[in-house]
């Protein structure tokens, strides 16, 4: 109805990619943007003692009440939290407040929003928390386990003030006030968020400098001096992003050169090598380690990982340490990629390279370091991807050429045999080995697959006997099995080494944290009577999952049920001169029919082929002539995976109404069989010739039996 139609802020302009390749990589670019936005209307110039800069905030970004408590010394504890990338934007946060405030009384820290919900807040059970700010941070506003930690918090009496994107989010409602990062609507298609980490650093600066300055921690210069430094700050993000090519062409030459791979950062750069850590696992899916400089040598060197130091800003006092610790690493066959100030050249002789950015205050330093480290880690997504884009090709390509061999006659065995073909299959190989050999393709693509690939690309090049196939890879060497394995094995090996960018397995762009439950399920009559029966669609073949629910389409009701045990099937699930079947339950109109399994016999028959083959039969009582369903159910048990343990026999009534497109599809593979063997008759085939039959004779009569009464009845 008109009531219930709701009109979102999100426009066509929010989602339109423009020329980008990736949503990423827009979204990286318009970072300095939203940092601009983030700091627009939050100063102004005052010119009543010289031109000075202040941080304005109003009532409902910080309340007056809570300057109030924190000048009055009441407020002795400030926290902040944030979940995946908002938690390491949390981290920054509290570094950047504790440089503000500079006040040893004065607790300020950063705690993982699960943390202090899980454990934090047993410490203070009973006590009443009206001395601490909370400060949650959070991109959409609906991060369930930082909502949850708001709640736990404010309900002890605490004081809390939200950095999210959002408007009217759920936390908004949930806090004192609120600093809003961009715009308050600054849209993220790419699942791996990248701009809303800056605008959440600038957010956090901005309400440390406003504290600040509100209790006088600071004086006027100081906080002007920080102001201007955050005005430049876009442009220097902009100087960065210039480096496109030479950050492109770093992750190019080394991200396949190594397994392994590290961040590294001290003081407020370990924040960037946290976020560096979490993008480049998202984009390149694995598993990186994120260390201080200092603590790297003594952690998993053995490894010769590739790691990304984070030393841009870093205080002089250090970096000296820290190029020493760079050729450390350099002697232990790791490869530095190091992140510096302009002009600092001391690492040239020991890294791979070096990204020289422009000179940031060390409290600002994570920004810069962190863009170098998203956009390496988006080019070196895009390096291992390659090699699944070459696979497609070669995987599509191939398609194209058998499906041409197929349209002049040619069959599966003539393909393989045909010279042509093995010579394109051969051209392949080369290449694949080609990159191999210059590690172009990255380890993502494991030893077997890689191996399983080469061999059967040999085979298929008639390098390799094919009587040998059948020991590598357990099958007999058929045409079949040959093509099969290639298309499986080059499937399993694109999926490797795919990475979409924009999209990352295993996550979705919202809510992110948190628990939620994603059930599957079949629904309908025959799905229902399952139910009743404590068998579920773990128990069904995923083949007659997709059968049982086209047919219950033609179904009117299930008027009984017999539902027999088959024992004695050997270890391939297959049926012995020793498998027997017994009756172990009936009901409705099934109750009263004597049945030659009500006590246990051999199994023989139909039922034999069904629990042989696995497949959902549909026919007649051989005796009685009704409709029956019988559904082959599997083992439940583990170590009889796929083995057929019952069998339940349906007696069903069709419905009166059901459609020919509705009757096709219920037929399956039973459609083609009859159309063809009507074919052969010299008759050009109609649909409507199903509608000549009643639906239980077009269900429950085999193919060439339906087929023979079509006949008759057109003659």
């Amino acid at each position: 109805t008109e009531s219930d139609i709701r009109q979102t802020r999100l426009t066509s302009r929010d989602i339109d990619r423009q020329d980008f390749d990736h949503y990423f990589l827009k979204e990286i670019s318009e970072s300095p943007a939203s940092v601009r936005r983030t700091l627009e209307n939050r100063w102004k110039v005052i010119n009543t003692d010289g031109r000075r800069y202040e941080i304005w905030l109003d009532d409902t970004n910080v309340p007056q009440k809570l300057v109030d408590e924190i000048n009055a010394r009441h407020i002795r504890r400030i926290l902040f939290i944030g979940q995946g990338t908002a938690g390491v934007a949390a981290m920054a946060c509290a570094n950047l407040m504790r440089y503000y405030i500079d006040d040893p009384a004065m607790r300020i820290e950063s705690l993982k929003s699960s943390e202090l919900s899980g454990f934090v807040l047993n410490e203070y059970d009973g006590r009443d928390l009206s001395d601490t700010l909370l400060i949650p941070i959070s991109q959409s506003g609906t991060t369930t386990d930082t909502n949850r930690a708001v709640d736990m918090v404010k309900k002890k009496g605490a004081w809390s003030i939200c950095i999210v994107n959002r408007r009217d989010s759920d936390l908004t409602f949930k806090t004192d006030g609120v600093v809003y990062t961009s715009s308050g609507r600054d849209i993220e298609m790419s699942v791996a968020s990248t701009k809303a980490f800056y605008s959440q650093i600038i957010a956090g600066a901005i309400l440390g400098l406003y504290m600040a300055q509100a209790t006088q921690q600071r004086g006027r210069a100081f906080v002007s001096n920080e102001i201007k430094q955050m005005i430049q700050l876009p442009d220097i993000m902009e100087q960065v992003l210039s480096m496109a090519d030479q950050i492109r062409s770093s992750a190019q030459r080394l991200a396949l050169r190594r397994t392994y791979w590290a961040a590294v950062g001290s003081g407020p750069n370990k924040a960037a090598a946290d976020e560096i850590r979490i993008k480049l696992s998202e984009l390149c899916y694995k598993t990186i380690s994120s260390d201080f400089v200092e603590d790297k040598k003594h952690i998993d060197l053995s490894s010769e990982p590739l790691i990304i130091i984070c030393a841009a800003g870093t205080r002089r006092s250090v970096i000296s340490d820290i190029v020493k610790d760079t050729a450390i690493f350099r002697s232990h066959k790791a490869l530095p990629v190091v992140i510096a100030d302009q002009h600092e050249d001391r690492f040239e002789a020991y890294a791979e390279d070096v990204f020289h950015v422009p000179a940031v205050s060390e409290h600002f330093a994570p920004i810069v370091n962190t863009l170098v480290g998203h956009m390496w880690g988006y080019y070196a997504a895009l390096t291992i991807n390659d090699g699944s884009r070459f696979l497609h090709a070669f995987r599509e390509d191939l398609r194209q050429t058998m499906h041409g061999y197929s349209e002049t006659g040619l069959d599966i065995f003539e393909i393989a045999l045909e010279k042509s073909f093995r010579e394109k299959v051969l051209q392949f190989y080369n290449e694949f080995r080609k990159r191999q050999s210059e590690s172009r393709l990255p380890s993502t693509l494991a030893v077997q697959e890689s191996t399983n690939l080469i061999l059967l690309l040999k085979y298929l090049a008639g390098r390799l006997p094919v009587a040998d196939f059948e020991l590598d890879f357990g099958v007999k060497g058929t045409a079949k099995n040959m093509f099969d394995m290639l298309f499986a094995s080059l499937a399993e090996a694109i999926n490797a080494m795919a990475r979409p960018v924009d999209a990352i397995k295993h996550q979705a762009k919202t809510v992110t944290v948190g628990t939620s439950r994603i059930e599957e399920k079949a629904e309908g009559m025959l799905f229902d009577k399952l139910s009743e029966m404590d068998f579920g669609i773990e128990h069904l073949t995923l083949n007659n999952i997709m059968v049982l629910k086209n047919l219950q389409r033609i179904l009117n009701r299930v008027n009984g049920h017999t539902l027999y045990r088959i024992s004695g099937v050997n270890l391939l699930g297959e049926p012995t001169e020793e498998t027997t079947i017994e009756v172990i339950d009936k009901q409705g109109t099934s109750a009263q029919m004597p049945s030659r399994a009500d006590t246990e016999q051999p199994l023989k028959g139909t039922k034999r082929i069904i629990v042989r083959q696995g497949n959902v039969y549909m026919g007649k009582g051989r005796k009685d002539d009704r409709s029956i369903l019988v559904v082959p159910i599997i083992s439940g048990d583990p170590s009889r995976p796929n083995m057929v343990e019952y069998l339940l026999l349906l007696d069903v009534a069709f419905t009166i109404d059901a459609d020919l497109a509705t009757k096709t599809r219920a037929l399956g593979g039973k459609y083609e069989h009859i159309k063809n063997l009507v074919q052969e008759n010299n008759i050009t085939w109609q649909d409507d010739f199903l509608e000549l039959l009643e639906t239980d004779e077009l269900f429950g009569r085999s193919a060439e039996k339906i087929a023979e009464q079509i006949v008759e009845k057109l003659a």
